[in-house]
């Protein structure tokens, strides 16, 4: 039997057989057209030869045979393929067909059989609900299955919406949301676009962190693949088990950053909703080697794999196999992401497939490109270039030493000064205190580029004083470390101190809103890693902005894909800060503002994507020629929409 899943009828002819799917049936059959539509005469309610298959089968090839043309049937003795120049929907090739449509043109909802009825209401892909219309609800025998009522996808998310507001615990409406993915992805998605500002919090930071912490309670159905130890010399096989075969985006992680299994299918469904990338080209993995977490392995709840984290030698040939069967298994263009590895392997496992595989480190790389653009935009407010500020991070983790890195590259380009010498202009702290030569022997390999000549200092309050950044960035994790001293000290020397309060969840960020405006009498220039509420001082309400690393990784991965990258370069990270800082409007600026709203992203992302794409193309680096002409245009066209389609 022929698995027709996903396909649709367009244009008069028979759509959506994926190119390895023709291929193999070509290698085994050799038969008419009417064998493909003979393995889909058995319905989804198990009756041999349903009516309703048969009748959509008998019309769709009587339509066939009446306007086929040469593209669409190459011979009487020829499996039915997709025309190979249709149009790329969602970032990838469009192999069901449902982008190369109209939204006012039908398409036949396929699983195994063309669904209907039941099954129908309980496949994600092509379930609507209440929105089925009558003629619908007719032709897929859903009578009688729905209450009579017919109201549209936008009462539907105004319903969701009301619903969703009810909910006083945020963990409950994230999983109401991951119940709703379950069972209608398009409204789902269309929830989600319409009202991210509100939602945003809920799918992503800060409440992701309680619902990583409490997976094994809450877990319910998978999103994705689970590779473990258990699986070692079998990733491949692993990988041809998803149903999807299509991929263009892979977000992987060992869990180690969040102690446990966690739930990656949030930071795949922004990919989609921000970015536009079709969910069914996003996948989700986690590589569980083990734990650590004495709490987790004593937890009968626990579904991970239950010993202690692999090390060395069998962590690294587990990876190892893994990179390679991905590239074996979706190719040379697939993007891998890297989230929550601990920094010991984040680092390594970067340099290591960087110039192998197209990877991406959110923590690392993410965090830069948008602490990045906040600071090239914070400019318009404090003046000057970034060569001629001071920078002092506290935290010397990923995401410290990442965002140095991209500062030190971004004033090199701008000066034409080497990056060692740009790299002077930037100080970290650890936990052992600033970070300076005379430490240098005991540093990990990552922190030293960032040990400079200074005498030894050991705390954050000291540092301020005595290096006197115009700049203060914390990606510690160490909640409250902001004090009022530390701010305060900042503003003895600093018109408008540049406060960045970036760790995860609000708990461990390093100040608040409120304390950061307070203590520096309403002068500082403040953005945090979780949302903040706006504050008041003096009577006056400051608004908070937010370093979101999703105002770049959706549109970042856009752009890859759009242009058929190959590796990524530190160049469009450069890019990709540069047109999110162009986006901060100067009615934004007024507010105190260095982010855009995210009720834009999407044409954020797309201008992000283009200018990602642009620097690709630039580079050499791009397989997809030639290239579009008006790359913003090409990447907004890419994008999947949530509207619901018409079927047949």
């Amino acid at each position: 039997m022929f698995s027709l899943n996903g396909s649709t009828f367009l244009n008069n002819s028979l759509c959506g057989v994926s190119k390895s799917l023709t291929q193999s049936a070509q290698r085994k059959i050799s038969a008419p057209p009417t064998v493909v539509v003979a393995a889909a005469s058995v319905s989804s309610n198990g009756r041999s030869g349903d009516r309703n298959v048969g009748v959509l089968m008998e019309s769709t090839l009587k339509e066939m045979n009446e306007n086929a043309t040469s593209s669409s049937l190459a011979s009487q003795t020829s499996v039915i393929e997709k025309d190979t120049k249709s149009t790329v929907g969602g970032g990838v090739e469009d192999v069901y067909g449902e982008d190369s449509a109209t939204e006012d043109q039908y398409i036949t909802p396929w699983t195994v059989t063309v669904a209907s009825g039941y099954p129908l209401l309980r496949d994600p892909h092509y379930n609507k609900g209440l929105a089925f219309t009558e003629k619908e609800r007719d032709a897929h025998f859903l009578r009688g299955l729905l209450p009579p009522v017919v109201i549209s996808q936008a009462l539907q998310v105004k319903k969701m919406m009301h619903n969703m507001r009810q909910y006083q615990v945020p963990l409950q409406r994230y999983m109401a949301m991951m119940d709703l993915q379950e069972r209608n992805e398009r409204l789902f998605y269309k929830l989600l676009i319409e009202n991210v500002e509100e939602l945003l919090p809920v799918v992503y930071t800060p409440t992701v962190g309680e619902a990583c912490q409490k997976y094994g309670s809450i877990f319910r159905q998978p999103q994705g693949l689970f590779i473990s130890l258990k699986e070692k010399g079998r990733i491949l096989e692993v990988l041809k088990n998803w149903p999807e075969k299509k991929i263009q985006v892979i977000v992987v992680t060992d869990g180690e950053r969040i102690l446990g299994l966690g739930d990656l299918g949030c930071q795949l469904s922004l990919y989609s909703a921000l970015g536009g990338i079709r969910p069914s080209a996003c996948l989700p993995v986690t590589i569980d080697v083990g734990t650590n977490n004495e709490q987790l392995l004593n937890d009968e709840f626990y579904i991970g794999l239950r010993r202690r984290r692999a090390t060395g030698q069998e962590y690294s040939e587990l990876l190892d196999e893994f990179m390679s069967a991905v590239k074996q298994n979706y190719g040379e263009k697939v993007l891998v992401q890297f989230e929550d590895f601990a920094n010991h392997n984040a680092f390594d496992l970067l340099a290591k497939y960087g110039t192998s595989h197209l990877v991406f480190n959110d923590d690392i790389q993410g965090t830069a490109s948008v602490v990045l653009a906040g600071l090239m935009a914070s400019l318009n407010l404090v003046g000057g270039t970034l060569a001629e500020h001071t920078f002092l991070f506290l935290g010397a983790g990923e995401a410290g030493t990442g965002i140095a890195e991209l500062i030190a590259l971004e004033i090199s380009k701008q000066t034409s000064v080497p990056v060692e010498e740009a790299r002077k202009k930037i100080w970290l702290v650890d936990s052992k205190g600033l970070i300076v030569n005379s430490r240098f022997e005991s540093l990990q390999h990552f922190k030293r580029p960032w040990a400079h000549e200074h005498e030894p200092v050991t705390t954050l309050l000291e540092a301020v004083k005595t290096i006197k950044p115009t700049v203060l960035i914390g990606s510690s994790g160490a909640g409250r470390t902001f004090t009022k001293e530390v701010v305060e000290a900042m503003s003895s020397f600093n018109e408008k101190p540049v406060i960045l309060a970036l760790s995860n969840p609000t708990s461990q960020s390093e100040c608040t809103a409120e304390e950061a405006y307070t203590w520096s009498e309403g002068r500082a220039i403040f953005a945090s890693g979780s949302p903040f509420s706006p504050a008041e001082y003096n009577g006056k309400f400051y608004a908070s902005g937010q370093a979101n690393n999703a105002y770049i990784f959706p549109g970042f991965g856009l752009g890859l894909i759009i242009s058929g990258a190959i590796r990524v370069h530190e160049d469009m990270l450069l890019a990709a800060s540069e047109a999110l800082a162009e986006q901060v409007s100067q009615e934004n600026l007024d507010k105190g503002l260095i982010y855009p709203p995210f009720s834009n992203i999407r044409y954020i992302s797309a201008q992000i994507a283009a200018r990602v794409a642009a620097k690709a193309y630039e580079l050499g680096l791009a397989t997809r020629l030639p290239q579009p002409e008006n790359l913003v245009a090409y990447a907004e066209s890419c994008m999947y929409s949530p509207n619901y389609r018409n079927y047949r």
